[in-house]
């Protein structure tokens, strides 16, 4: 299969597009034919080593955090999924690689795409809702009735923590470019 890899830690190299095995299915994984993945943040800052010392991987290294795809193969302890199922995931950390033509996810990391949204859409969404699921959620348990202040509304999670803050009954303040002001307005007073 090809895969975009990196060889080294570098601002400067480009991903080199080579051949590499196909991911190995373990018993409580699904392999996912990639139709899209996204880039963010977190794919530049390991490409530059910014995180090596946080996340040590080894090269060559298949970088990419958020994927949407078919279910192409099931490990023999899945339950939830089946082949030809449209999914879409966050890899855990140390089993990243979207930016290939497969990618073998473990169920639990992986939910199947809503059918109202398209692939490239599915893609962008996991690791920016995961952030702001574990800050919101996890982290600061927001409640109905609370305030919450969301810097860079307009950004990938800036849109998506304004959304869950509202769905969890907040009151939401944010900031936003005056070019992106509408769609952060929209954003802020919908529910």
């Amino acid at each position: 299969m090809k895969a975009y890899t990196i060889n080294r830690y570098s601002k400067e190299d480009k991903l080199q597009l080579v051949e590499v095995p196909e991911p190995i299915v373990k018993e409580n994984d699904v392999l996912i034919e990639v139709h899209s993945a996204s880039i963010n943040q977190l794919d530049a800052k390991l490409k530059s080593g910014e995180f090596k010392l946080i996340l040590p991987y080894k090269f060559p290294l298949i970088l990419g955090h958020d994927v949407a795809g078919t279910v192409m193969k099931v490990g023999s302890k899945v339950s939830r999924f089946q082949v030809g199922d449209e999914v879409f995931a966050r890899p855990a950390d140390f089993r990243i690689g979207t930016f290939a033509e497969y990618i073998a996810v473990n169920e639990n990391n992986v939910a199947l795409k809503p059918k109202n949204i398209s692939m490239e859409e599915a893609a962008s969404f996991p690791l920016v809702a995961l952030t702001v699921w574990q800050a919101f959620v996890e982290k600061a348990n927001l409640k109905k009735g609370q305030k919450v202040f969301i810097q860079a509304g307009s950004g990938g999670v800036g849109t998506i923590a304004i959304q869950l803050a509202k769905h969890l009954g907040a009151t939401v303040a944010t900031t936003t470019s005056a070019n992106n002001f509408a769609l952060v307005k929209v954003l802020v007073l919908m529910l």
